[in-house]
């Protein structure tokens, strides 16, 4: 997954809980003294858990739909 797709952080609502971290199937985050941070962007499946297990909703996944012509 690119980084422009990624779930988007807000740092300042982090309450450095870890739920993101430690959560993440895909092992794609990592705590820092600022917040979680994507350390390996590919493997993230976007499985939205961060979203969902976030207490401060710091984390975000939105879905977009687009439609393509046939």
């Amino acid at each position: 997954m690119s980084e422009q797709n990624l779930p988007s952080i807000n740092l300042a609502l982090c309450n450095h809980c870890t739920l993101c971290v430690t959560n993440c199937p895909e092992n794609a985050l990592e705590m820092t003294e600022q917040g979680p941070v994507f350390i390996d962007p590919i493997s993230c499946s976007y499985c939205r858990d961060c979203e969902h297990l976030c207490p401060t909703a710091a984390i975000r996944a939105p879905l977009v739909v687009t439609w393509r012509a046939k």
